[in-house]
């Protein structure tokens, strides 16, 4: 129990420290953005009042959803020319930027359910050869391009979709609009709000793992080794004057300038007193 209990605040810990809290809101952030996407269906009606009441359709239902392949939806309208009614279908295709928003929310969690799992349990194996940190913040800068290059353009893609899904827009593509006897009226618009939603927390993703790739960074050797060599340089330096010749030997008692025999004992030119004693001495004998 008591090895358990260690267990369990140790991981507690890790999961408090940045790195991994962030992950942990990376992995909340990107279920709610592909979910809120992934899992939309919509739809809107409309109502043609013919000026012959029989044939009238007040209750046209066009429903739609993800991937937004607009152009596969299909829906009859009456004409009003009789009993004929003519079959359209929406404009647009817009599948290549919902699920490409979509498949990096779903790598990105499990990315981020994966380093996790690593962090809390497998924490020495991660620093291990710096080899986890380096392939960790790598994949970190990749997702944070790939989070903002896919949030801007299904962004974009939510734009052109709500006014493809626009009734007034839609009515204009019904030939029983055009006659001013007949009356075409938005009954229920689409609502867009998880699709909205969507795109806030693909910004979100962003900002997260953005964010984390300084925390990342200071994981790998990248930073420890920018740590440690200004000290090191300072230390170099201080002992390359400290042992020179300009400290100790060039002006010191050993140096060349103050070594006391270099004049005295042992020149080319004489043995000791061969300009000290030597020249005196004689010349006081000679006297």
């Amino acid at each position: 129990v008591a090895s358990w209990q260690l267990a369990s605040a140790g991981t507690f810990r890790v999961v408090k420290e940045p790195l991994a809290f962030l992950r942990v809101l990376e992995w909340l952030f990107a279920i709610f953005a592909f979910a809120t996407c992934g899992g939309y269906s919509g739809g809107l009606r409309l109502s043609v009042d013919c000026a012959n009441k029989s044939e009238s359709d007040l209750n046209i239902d066009i429903a739609f959803a993800y991937p937004f392949r607009l152009h596969q939806v299909n829906f009859d309208a009456p004409t009003c020319e009789g009993k004929r009614r003519e079959k359209l279908s929406l404009i647009g295709d817009f599948s290549s930027s919902a699920e490409f928003f979509v498949t990096i929310a779903v790598f990105a969690f499990l990315y981020s359910l994966a380093a996790t799992v690593v962090y809390i349990f497998f924490q020495n194996k991660y620093r291990e050869n710096n080899r986890g940190p380096l392939i960790d913040f790598i994949v970190t800068v990749v997702f944070s391009f790939l989070w903002l290059v896919g949030s801007s353009a299904w962004a974009k893609g939510l734009s052109d979709v709500k006014i493809a899904t626009d009734p007034d827009e839609v009515l204009l593509l019904m030939s029983a609009c055009k006659q001013q006897s007949n009356k075409c009226l938005p009954v229920r618009s689409p609502v867009m709000s998880s699709l909205n939603t969507s795109v806030v927390f693909g910004f979100l993703n962003f900002i997260l793992w953005a964010g984390n790739i300084w925390f990342v960074f200071k994981e790998t050797g990248w930073h420890s080794s920018g740590q440690r060599h200004p000290p090191d340089t300072m230390e170099k330096q201080s002992s390359s004057y400290n042992q020179g010749g300009y400290n100790q030997d060039s002006y010191g008692p050993a140096g060349g300038y103050n070594q006391p025999g270099s004049y005295g004992q042992v020149g080319d030119y004489g043995q000791p007193q061969s300009y000290g004693q030597s020249g005196p001495t004689s010349f006081a004998n000679q006297i």
